[in-house]
């Protein structure tokens, strides 16, 4: 394997490795279900779906787990706000999370645990680390005390001495009182009476939030693993904590990869939940295309910022996110050329001629993306690649004009892999090209009736030899920001 990652542990970028050759087993943290995913997450998750394609594109078997974490402060807090279950809220919210997730093109995970399937690995695992004296009960609730493990810190690069009071992050209550050291860091949460719980030995109550992933990961893909992902802001304290109890339990490294991807940013300010300042994916789907979105987080490389605008009126609304319309466009200039490509006539081909190297995409990407995930290096080569296509079809459609069989193989494989890949270009072109054409229509009040009852106005023009009025019917249209492009199979259009 050549893949190459920067691992956050070592901060080097180093050999991607496996325990067992040829099987890659990925652990990456799953969200917390108590409202829609927002651009943050679909970040996150694109990052990693490029990584599982990648590996398995390479010809590695990847077993990809990532959790859904359906108990939570949060989501008991939401519920009860809502006057519903927590079942039923974080239910509701996880099939929107992987709805979501599917029309930004990414694949689902081939394990997907939740919290609540899982609470006799995490009671085990909490009465295993009490029974080799890392963890405290007090009081109903489980802590895992940090002095107990050594390297304590060696994720974040943090001095123990140094951390403040409150580090678990995650819990409501004032909890301070009852640790042996401000870093400790709650394995379970004793229940008030009157909440949500869960029977344990120490009292009812629930999971803490570092001991769910520790418990789920080591459940299905056993106590060592080989690489483990997640958003930069959960370097410490989650991923921290884990490292500290897992390895406390086991006495084995729990993961030797530590991957992380950089925040999408709101002037230069994470964007999250908490802080108010996000868009859900639902949001940004109702005005662009979800795989301009997926192209977008491309074009920043995972571990940096992704800073996010948009545009305001007088009263404050939002207009538009130009960055994800130019995204747009060039997943519309991708399936164009794609639609090109697949309609060239087989009368066309011919078996002499070489290909041009700008065609080889196949093996472009492999490299590019063996070295850190290089998306916006790939989106790049794919830039290249779809200029050489457009110019092979050029060449095809000129009169007596002939197409090379290596260079069209080539270009039919380019596609496949930018699929199988980056997971672009995955739609049956004409649909996807007509939604966007139909969206951008509408956003000027403009019914796609009316074009066609135009075009058909200018079709009986040209038949009728009356250029002059045929000339002027694509000018009104052009002045609409409509694009007309004719063919033998007849007109269809686009907007600008």
């Amino acid at each position: 394997m050549s893949l190459r990652l920067h691992d956050t542990l070592s901060d080097q970028k180093l050999p991607f490795e496996t325990a067992e050759p040829g099987h890659a087993r990925i652990y990456v943290c799953g969200p917390t279900v108590y409202d829609y995913a927002h651009l943050g997450h679909v970040r996150c998750y694109v990052v990693y779906d490029v990584l599982v394609r990648h590996l398995r594109a390479t010809g590695t078997r990847v077993t990809y787990v990532r959790n859904i974490t359906d108990i939570d402060d949060k989501i008991l807090a939401r519920a009860k706000e809502r006057g519903e279950s927590p079942t039923e809220l974080a239910s509701r919210f996880a099939e929107a999370f992987h709805q979501d997730l599917a029309r930004v093109g990414n694949l689902p995970p081939d394990i997907e645990p939740k919290v609540s399937e899982h609470l006799d690995e995490i009671r085990a695992l909490v009465t295993r680390l009490i029974e080799g004296g890392h963890a405290y009960a007090v009081g109903g609730d489980v802590y895992f005390d940090v002095h107990s493990f050594k390297d304590y810190g060696k994720l974040s690069h943090r001095n123990l001495a140094d951390l403040e009071a409150g580090a678990s992050g995650r819990t409501e209550s004032d909890d301070t009182g009852k640790k042996r050291h401000p870093a400790d860091f709650a394995l379970w949460k004793g229940a008030s009476e009157g909440e949500v719980s869960w029977a344990s030995p120490w009292g009812p109550g629930r999971p803490g939030w570092h001991i769910e992933c520790s418990a789920m990961s080591m459940a299905h893909l056993g106590e060592s693993f080989d690489l483990h992902g997640g958003g930069l802001d959960l370097v410490f304290p989650h991923h921290e904590n884990e490292i500290a109890q897992s390895e406390a339990a086991t006495g084995r490294c729990f993961a030797t990869t530590w991957m992380h991807n950089g925040f999408v940013e709101v002037d230069k300010t994470k964007m999250s939940k908490s802080l108010g300042n996000f868009f859900t994916a639902r949001d940004v789907y109702a005005r662009v295309e979800p795989e301009a979105i997926r192209y977008f987080t491309m074009t920043v490389h995972y571990r940096a910022p992704l800073g996010l605008d948009w545009t305001l009126d007088d009263a404050g609304n939002v207009t538009g996110f130009p960055q994800f319309e130019e995204a747009e466009r060039r997943v519309e200039y991708l399936y164009q050329t794609r639609q090109r490509l697949d309609q060239l006539p087989e009368d066309r081909i011919t078996e002499d001629g070489t290909a041009p190297e700008s065609l080889k995409l196949k093996a472009g990407l492999a490299r590019t993306l063996d070295d850190d995930l290089n998306m916006p290096q790939a989106l790049a080569q794919v830039a290249e690649f779809l200029k050489a296509v457009n110019e092979l079809c050029d060449l095809a459609s000129r009169k007596k004009g002939k197409a090379p069989l290596s260079s069209v193989t080539l270009a039919r494989d380019g596609f496949a892999a930018l699929e199988a890949e980056l997971g672009l270009g995955m739609e049956e072109p004409r649909a996807i090209l007509e939604r966007i054409r139909d969206r951008r229509a509408a956003t000027r009040g403009i019914e796609p009736g009316d074009i066609e009852e135009r075009i058909e106005e200018r079709r009986r023009a040209r038949t009728d030899k009356d250029f002059a009025r045929a000339d002027e019917v694509r000018a009104e249209l052009d002045a609409l920001g409509v694009e007309l492009h004719d063919s033998p199979d007849g007109t269809r259009w686009s907007m600008r």
